[in-house]
């Protein structure tokens, strides 16, 4: 199952498609017993787009042949023993995706040209996703973080293993000088080496980073990294060949501290923003101002979720269920403003107070 939305991902799942491009969404738990219905509301998804497929007089038999296949081969893809918060399928004329969300998603099944990627996006944005590094002087291990969790990220030719010709730990150890492991040229140059792997991965796959490491070694990455140079150091040694808890736990705060650095930002961009009269709240104002781009910066407590329907001039709010509800309209709000250059922030449950959940600084 797919997790990393790059820029270059995203691109190619908007591209049109031959009709019909099938996307089915369902939420998904993490724990029992709520998971233990997951299997069967999969199944009847995949069910109801193989309906409506036959249903169609658009889609020629041999292509619902051909995707409903599709839809069979991203059904046995599924690993629900690893679930998240939403699941969702793309299936085409001779291709699948599966895609795993940490945020959810309304169920639903649409049959269009394109693929439906505003609950894909929405869910990338809030995740924040990061990079952490474990830099040790014979191995530098790349792990890939979300909201609570990292695993070990094996692409970008990582983990870097240093050859043992170039590198005699038990000979450190008879001279009980370890340390000096960072002041040999080899190092630097394996260290160098991790650096610029590192550089060209954000490149495709731009992300916050943090690197690990004794002092010693975040010392030499600061004098000859580039990118690992910029980045957030932690000291803690032992992590190159650590647990994804360990890392967890070592990232946490820093972490933590870096969205009370963006919480903070944002209140106080949205109280400048009431002054000069730019300042918008509400899915209904917020829905016109981000489809007119006037949007500047849009703030989204996380678990902000809401049903409305549109009358053609507004949004009311609706039930789940209604007559043309649209269960993600936070999500599409969310797409629409990264579509028009505006940026997106995530905050934790009631830092908008009065706002209700989304909030934005307009552009005028």
């Amino acid at each position: 199952m797919e997790h990393d939305l790059s820029p270059a991902a995203l691109a190619g799942l908007r591209r049109p498609r031959p009709y019909p491009a099938v996307s089915v969404l369902t939420p998904t738990h993490r724990r029992d017993p709520l998971n233990a219905q997951d299997v069967v509301r999969l199944r009847n998804a995949v069910g109801q787009a193989k309906k409506q497929l036959e249903s169609d007089p658009a889609v020629t038999r041999d292509r619902r042949t051909d995707v409903a296949r599709q839809l069979d081969r991203a059904l046995s893809e599924v690993d629900l023993t690893h679930s998240e918060d939403g699941l969702i399928i793309f299936a085409a004329p001779g291709e699948h995706q599966v895609w795993s969300l940490a945020r959810s998603v309304p169920e639903r099944v649409v049959l269009s040209d394109t693929f439906l990627t505003r609950n894909l996006v929405s869910a990338h944005t809030a995740e924040r996703s990061f990079w952490v590094l474990s830099a040790s002087a014979d191995r530098v291990t790349l792990w890939s973080g979300g909201a609570d969790r990292v695993a070990e990220e094996r692409s970008g030719g990582f983990p870097l293993i240093r050859s043992a010709e170039n590198f005699d730990p038990e000979r450190l150890e008879r001279i009980g000088d370890q340390p000096s492991a960072f002041r040999d040229e080899r190092t630097r140059a394996f260290l160098r080496e991790a650096d610029l792997a590192m550089g060209a991965l954000l490149r495709d796959h731009p992300r916050p980073l943090y690197v690990t490491g004794e002092p010693a070694a975040l010392s030499l990455l600061a004098e000859v990294g580039g990118v690992t140079r910029s980045a957030v150091h932690i000291p803690r040694g032992g992590l190159a060949q650590g647990t994804p808890d360990a890392v967890w736990q070592a990232v946490k705060p820093a972490l933590e501290a870096e969205t009370r650095r963006v919480t903070e930002d944002v209140t106080r961009s949205l109280a400048s923003a009431r002054g000069r009269r730019e300042f918008a709240a509400g899915v209904d104002e917020l829905w016109q101002s981000a489809r007119e781009g006037r949007v500047r910066l849009l703030a989204v407590e996380e678990n902000y979720r809401i049903t409305a329907r549109d009358t053609g001039d507004h949004l009311v709010i609706a039930e789940d269920g209604d007559l043309d509800a649209r269960e993600d309209i936070v999500d599409e709000i969310v797409e629409q403003c990264l579509e028009t250059g505006a940026e997106v922030r995530f905050v934790p449950d009631g830092a908008l107070g009065e706002a209700d959940g989304i909030a934005g600084v307009l552009r005028y």
